[in-house]
């Protein structure tokens, strides 16, 4: 698809953008509604999403990556050494909120409401990269403009799982919860209207894309599978997580 350009009109094309982002709003708030009506199965909802953030990694976010370097003649190093940073510097942020909220008699150290904040808003940082993700795909061309929309659109549900998953594991209330749900289908809305008012050079996302790797990898890998399955280990969870896998794998196939 690439270097494909399809011919549409300016006023066209940001209405385009508005109905894709409000796709990825709607998405994003089912997902998180499902999440709180059974929070009580939420277990079986992080081995799937555990499933889903490994897939979103191995599937979509590194065959990207490997994309943009090739096209690019870029340094695949970079992408690689953005890939740790974004995996150490939340598990800094993370054991660093611990270090300083808890008391080692009274902390629970897997369960922290800040925690559970950080985490919501660094998927909502998230949130609004995969809308700027959207309004990139149209400064090339429309067709991948709307192929990006469908990815992020599919993907969004999870997120909205994942935010009301870990605020709730994290001891968050039921409203404070669906505040930050609220943000996170925001964010893809504010994300896209952004990037009718700048340009981003290649490397710049080669960047963010291992960054953001690194984070998926540390909150599905040291977070929700972890919490999944504290209480309720079987092997009815562990097929949870190769079938969020495989879903993400399909998903992939197809956009």
């Amino acid at each position: 698809m690439r270097g494909v350009r399809l011919p549409l009109p300016a006023h066209s094309k940001m209405l385009t953008i508005i109905l894709l982002s409000i796709a990825t709003f709607i998405s994003t708030l089912l997902g998180g509604l499902f999440a709180v009506k059974y929070k009580n199965k939420l277990h079986y909802i992080m081995a799937f999403a555990a499933g889903v953030l490994l897939g979103v990694v191995a599937f979509d976010i590194f065959p990207e990556i490997i994309e943009q370097v090739n096209f690019y003649k870029l340094s695949s190093l970079s992408a690689m050494i953005a890939l740790v940073l974004g995996f150490l510097i939340f598990h800094i942020l993370e054991k660093s909120i611990l270090i300083y909220h808890c008391h080692e008699e009274n902390c629970d150290i897997h369960k922290h409401p800040q925690i559970g904040v950080a985490s919501a808003l660094a998927l909502a940082g998230h949130s609004f990269m995969d809308g700027v993700g959207i309004g990139l795909g149209f400064q090339v061309s429309p067709a991948i403009g709307i192929l990006v929309a469908i990815a992020v659109i599919s993907h969004d549900f999870t997120d909205g799982m994942n935010t009301i998953s870990l605020m709730l594991t994290n001891k968050n209330t039921d409203r404070k919860s669906k505040i930050f749900l609220l943000l996170d289908a925001a964010a893809p809305v504010l994300g896209a209207a952004s990037t009718l008012f700048f340009k981003v050079p290649p490397q710049f996302l080669v960047l963010y894309l291992g960054f953001f790797a690194g984070f998926l990898l540390y909150i599905g890998a040291s977070d929700i599978l972890p919490e999944a399955h504290a209480e309720h280990s079987s092997y009815k969870l562990m097929g949870l997580t190769i079938l969020g896998t495989l879903f993400i794998f399909i998903i992939t196939r197809f956009i």
